[in-house]
């Protein structure tokens, strides 16, 4: 990442990336040799993948599980592969770099299952139209970073694939421009037609800004509920009346019966 009168630079992966590539290319690779050469029954792999009747009988499982699982077969699926690889080392490492490794992975992952949750909830209600027998894939996670990079990163520009440098407006009506144009064609990505729209919206909640929209409503959520807690205690509260040590006559204080003063 750069700015615009800076020098472009190989982004700098940090622990939480590696890591999180690391798994993508490794079961990538382990689906690849078990399915093409050691004849493991395909079966397996839909096990783990998406699927919205299985999601909604209780195998939620398969919403984390599907992100971590991409086409194991064919040019299709090193493209799959090497796309989403390359999707986050450009754009995840400087999100890690201003987030911390902690909530650079939470992110990830919470946007992978926010995607997936959307790709089920709208299957659910209009399968006839974006219904897909299984879906699987971490384009929603790269589409989520791509959107909090974009608004977090206003004025910087992004080196993509090494050579072609693109500004954070620039990135962000590319990938909503794509993913509507996808829609409209009705092409179905292996990770269902929904999850990169859901990506996308888990980009703006979580990742927007200094202080994402999602946590903006949680603090005022909590400040309402603090406030209304505060209210019905003061409600609550015996009233109180002070008074000076004795009365100016001289005499004792009278008893105070009803425990309504203070002394």
């Amino acid at each position: 990442m750069r700015s615009p009168q800076g020098t472009l630079a190989m982004p700098r992966p940090g622990k939480a990336l590696v890591g999180a590539m690391g798994i993508l290319l490794f079961v990538w690779i382990a689906f690849a040799v078990a399915i093409n050469y050691a004849k493991l029954d395909v079966e397996a792999f839909k096990l783990l993948a998406g699927n919205t009747p299985a999601i909604l009988r209780g195998q939620v499982w398969r919403l984390l599980t599907a992100g971590l699982i991409h086409m194991p077969t064919g040019s299709e699926g090193v493209s799959h592969i090497v796309m989403v690889l390359l999707g986050l080392y450009f754009l995840g490492a400087p999100l890690e770099e201003r987030w911390g490794s902690k909530r650079f992975a939470l992110f990830l992952v919470g946007s992978t299952v926010f995607g997936f949750v959307a790709q089920v909830a709208v299957e659910a209600l209009l399968p006839s139209v974006v219904g897909q027998e299984y879906w699987f894939g971490a384009i929603g996670a790269v589409e989520a970073i791509a959107v909090a990079w974009a608004l977090s990163s206003r004025g910087q520009v992004v080196q993509l694939f090494f050579v072609l440098p693109v500004s954070a407006t620039g990135l962000l009506i590319f990938v909503i421009g794509v993913s509507v144009l996808g829609l409209i064609a009705r092409n179905h990505p292996s990770e269902g037609l929904v999850t990169p729209f859901g990506g996308m919206l888990a980009g703006y909640l979580f990742g927007a800004g200094g202080t994402p929209p999602a946590r903006r409503l949680w603090l005022k959520l909590r400040y309402f509920w603090l406030s209304a807690r505060a209210a019905k205690y003061r409600r609550s509260r015996p009233a109180l009346r002070v008074i000076d040590g004795e009365e100016r006559s001289g005499l004792r204080p009278k008893p105070d019966v009803d425990k309504r003063t203070l002394n």
